[in-house]
């Protein structure tokens, strides 16, 4: 007889269910302005602590602290938080556009608009982002119209992609956004494939691309920093650790070993740790990176620490896996209220203009739905016409199509 224990398998679990009391005390919540900031030619190996620690700049009472401080002037810190303040009203929109049967399916960004916004305004508007479906915020920062992106929520007969992508699955080369991809991680390697061919043609654009911390499970995400890492591709590469993939606990994805910013370390990349719901800290990071790149110093990997504040899409109830009031416990706050609270600091804004604000955008979304709306929903109007299907896949449409269509009659 052997006189050992029997072997067991670890199965990660959250900490809390449906029914518990939140409690996040055992984050580590660093003070903001303490993470030093390197020079963007620092080599990956001098800051490896970057993965592990976690970049702050803003304290909880709205004062920018910091190495890491972009000093943004108060222009563009109030046009950050007007395009947070849309993208939340767009969701909350079309969130009940869903639920009155107007379209099939959404999915929300609340508590994770700074990701996208900030990351927006620290690009050039000629960089090509790779997003995931909760990116929607980069169309808006970058001007993309709202009716454009509720025809193709609604798949009507003006929807930009004549009803053949998912709602919310938006692209447009123009405003340098890449087709979201429902099969998750698969960003990842496009963008480090574009990035490259980029370089490879002398070009002075960069790329960036975003997934959730679930999809750096699939080789697609291993395939990419490989590439990255080898080729120099001048990319940024996110990790949006919003705490849960669909119902699947972050630890899952190996959350509970380690941080999701060390995962760039085996492959020389720099990578660093970053307060999801810090505008500035976001900012900061991704103008780091951007500058990294364009020097030709390669690719950096980013984890934005957030929380999802909303179910994974309008099929999701969270209430069945997670405490119904977490995200309200979440130590990091609001990303939008924390950028106001900064601009009130400053005395660039006051409590009236943010209600102001509230209101224009909400006016805004509003008037865009009616025009929408007036084309056709779900529930009937011009839907996008049936010739279309043998359109845009050859440059010159083969014969055989060309006799199906005639075939159909359309």
């Amino acid at each position: 007889m052997k006189n050992r224990a029997a072997l067991s398998l670890h199965i990660p679990e959250p900490k809390h269910r449906p029914g518990d009391a939140p409690d996040f005390s055992s984050i580590a919540l660093p003070k903001a302005g303490t993470v030093p900031r390197p020079q963007t030619s620092a080599r990956a190996q001098d800051m490896t602590e970057l993965a592990y620690s976690l970049i702050r700049v803003l304290d909880f009472d709205g004062t920018a602290q910091g190495p890491w401080n972009p000093r943004l002037d108060a222009e563009t810190l109030r046009r950050g938080l007007r395009h947070m303040l849309l993208t939340r009203a767009f969701d909350d929109r079309m969130y009940r556009a869903q639920r009155q049967g107007k379209t099939s399916f959404y999915m929300k960004c609340t508590g994770e608009e700074a990701i996208s916004i900030a990351g927006a305004l620290a690009l050039e508007p000629s960089d090509m982002c790779f997003p995931s479906y909760r990116q929607q915020g980069i169309l808006i920062a970058r001007g993309y119209p709202l009716v454009d992106m509720m025809n193709q929520v609604y798949s009507n007969a003006r929807d930009p992609l004549k009803g053949r992508q998912l709602p919310i699955m938006y692209s447009s080369r123009e405003f340098g956004f890449f087709t979201i991809s429902g099969n998750l991680g698969t960003q990842f390697p496009q963008a480090v494939g574009w990035a490259m061919a980029s370089a490879y043609k002398g070009d002075d654009r960069i790329a960036s691309t975003w997934i959730g911390e679930g999809a750096t499970a699939e080789g697609d995400f291993h395939h990419a920093l490989g590439f990255a890492s080898v080729y120099r591709a001048p990319v940024i590469l996110n990790i949006v650790n919003n705490q849960w993939a669909i119902s699947t606990y972050q630890g899952i994805a190996g959350g509970e070993q380690t941080t999701f910013a060390a995962r760039g370390i085996g492959y020389g990349l720099p990578s660093l740790r970053v307060d999801g719901n810090d505008f500035l800290a976001v900012y900061a990071a991704m103008q780091w990176a951007a500058e990294r790149a364009r020097a030709n110093l390669g690719a950096t990997l980013i984890e934005h620490y957030t929380y999802r504040a909303e179910g994974h899409s309008t099929s999701d109830d969270p209430s069945r896996y997670r405490p119904a009031d977490e995200s309200k416990a979440w130590p990091f706050g609001d990303p939008v209220a924390r950028l106001k609270d900064h601009l009130i600091a400053l005395k660039e804004w006051t409590e009236a203009q943010h209600e102001a604000a509230q209101k224009e955008v909400a006016e805004e979304v509003r008037a865009a739905q009616k025009e929408a709306e007036a084309v056709g929903t779900l529930q009937g109007g011009e839907q996008p016409s049936a010739k279309t299907m043998f359109e845009d896949v050859f440059k010159d449409m083969p014969w055989h199509l060309r006799r199906q269509r005639q075939q159909t009659g359309i």
